[in-house]
């Protein structure tokens, strides 16, 4: 195959998912994303928050998404992530932190997996509980931030990788 990720060969087909920009080298190596999960959190908890804030990420950002790439034999495989997603761990203090901070950055994105939304049968059920949450008695399961990487290495870098 030739071309860059972002620059597909001319006989890749294109599909509805080409629509969306894709992520350009200067892209991602001027930006980053990552994931942070509450320390202690189940497992399946843990993996279904980080691919919610995942899918809230790339619907967010249309440049995270890569286009449609080709095996040798000729087989389209849709588009994925374009950025490396480093998975981090932190305390739920330290995600409230975290929250509260990235918030206040213009420049940073933040998503937000909390436990109103794990403990929802619906998502109206999640806005009803969430609309009534004080935002100091939210608990946070997970986040995604998205932004320059300065921002977010300066956000992120005192917290070690979720294992």
């Amino acid at each position: 195959m030739t071309g860059s990720f972002a620059d597909p060969p001319n006989d890749v087909r294109i599909t509805e998912y080409d629509a969306v920009r894709p992520a350009s080298f200067a892209a991602v190596l001027t930006n980053k994303m990552v994931v942070v999960i509450a320390a202690g959190t189940p497992v399946g908890v843990a993996l279904n928050t980080a691919a919610l804030l995942g899918v809230g990420l790339g619907h967010h950002h249309d440049d995270v998404v890569g286009p449609d790439t080709v095996d040798a034999s000729g087989e389209v495989h849709t588009g994925m992530g374009a950025y490396p997603i480093p998975v981090l761990r932190g305390t739920a203090e330290q995600l409230h932190d975290l929250r509260t901070q990235a918030a206040a950055r213009p420049d940073v994105t933040v998503h937000d997996m909390h436990e109103a939304a794990q403990k929802a049968r619906t998502y109206d059920q999640m806005s009803q509980t969430l609309a009534g949450t004080k935002p100091e008695d939210i608990t946070y399961l997970g986040l995604a931030l998205y932004g320059p990487r300065a921002a977010v290495d300066s956000l992120t870098g005192a917290l070690g990788l979720y294992r």
